[in-house]
């Protein structure tokens, strides 16, 4: 398992260059620095970038060789975006938005205790060898997963985000999210 979970972090962090050339560099697009706060990167430059990359995506990944990797991926939607800026926008300090929307794009592979072990023992290397933003085991608000990113070296691409769960801790992580990251939808009680 430990060379497809290799394979996934290669195939995704090929198919988010060839996504991001294809987006940013035809002379199309504006190329705003993602380095800086969201005061200065336009919310419609971030929403249609998303839009691309939801209409596209799947495009991209044909090409990649994950046809036998178990991973699943979605594209953010524009209200956790909005959500996600708003949240952001009343902090006192300043973010960069590479920072902060940096998983517009996201997948998630589920895997063994003992993968997991392995990929612990491999991130440091597989981030020096793909160029990998960074990557850090988060375990906080009854979650636990390890997230890498992808930008590959360029502050105005967005970056994506790949999330390795052990599989013990996937229906707790399922309702970590329910619970902290989706307060943007809105049941009929509180509309």
């Amino acid at each position: 398992m430990l060379e497809k979970i290799e394979r996934l972090i290669d195939e995704i962090n090929k198919v988010h260059l060839a996504f991001s050339t294809d987006y940013f560099e035809t002379d199309k697009i504006e190329k705003v620095n993602l380095k800086h706060t969201l005061a200065k990167v336009p919310v419609e430059h971030i929403l249609s970038y998303r839009l691309n990359l939801h209409e596209s995506i799947n495009d991209y990944l044909y090409r990649a060789d994950l046809y036998d990797v178990p991973y699943f991926y979605r594209v953010k939607t524009s209200e956790s975006i909005l959500d996600k800026i708003e949240r952001f926008k009343q902090r006192s300090e300043g973010y960069p938005v590479n920072s902060i929307l940096n998983d517009i794009f996201g997948a998630r592979i589920i895997v063994s205790s003992d993968d997991i072990t392995q990929v612990m023992e491999q991130l440091d290397a597989w981030k020096e060898k793909y160029g990998l933003k960074n990557w850090y085991l988060r375990d906080k608000d009854e979650y636990v997963g390890i997230h890498l990113y992808f930008k590959n070296a360029s502050n105005f691409y967005y970056p994506w985000e790949l999330q390795i769960w052990d599989k013990k801790d996937a229906e707790k992580n399922i309702q970590s999210h329910r619970k902290y990251k989706r307060n943007f939808v809105k049941n009929k009680d509180s509309q």
